[in-house]
């Protein structure tokens, strides 16, 4: 596929996991989504979290958040890597660049209108040239 396509992907890890294996556990889902030709743009850990329901027993959890672009094959991968981890208690993954795209003409339709009910126009080069004296 020629275009790349933009995911944001956010699993919650179990909280009882140490810094080291989350680490680890992190570094190995990056080295999947590398090795299946994807590039990751951004990876944030959120930090610990109050879960809104109870998810095994547990009220927390970690969560991470990874920015992907790529084809779609990785993905794939990544969350059956994910579904088959003790560690990851759930996962989401959202396509994002039509979403982005869509925002971008809003607000740059936004703009246009602002533009238009303030009566600001076009400057005419003509108008606002000084007379000459002769």
């Amino acid at each position: 596929m020629a275009d790349k396509r933009v995911y944001e992907v956010l699993f919650i890890v179990d909280p009882n996991i140490n810094d080291e294996d989350l680490a680890r556990l992190s570094d190995s889902f990056q080295q999947t989504i590398t090795e299946q030709g994807g590039t990751i743009t951004k990876v944030e850990n959120l930090g610990r979290r109050t879960l809104a329901y109870e998810i095994n027993h547990r009220t927390e959890g970690i969560y991470v958040l990874f920015e992907i672009e790529g084809s779609g094959r990785e993905i794939a991968e990544l969350e059956r890597r994910m579904r088959v981890s003790d560690a990851v208690m759930r996962f989401m993954t959202v396509r994002v660049d039509r979403e982005r795209k869509r925002a971008e003409k809003l607000r740059e339709r936004r703009t246009r209108k602002a533009g238009r009910r303030a009566g600001v126009r076009p400057v005419n080069v003509a108008e606002t040239a000084e007379p000459s004296e002769s």
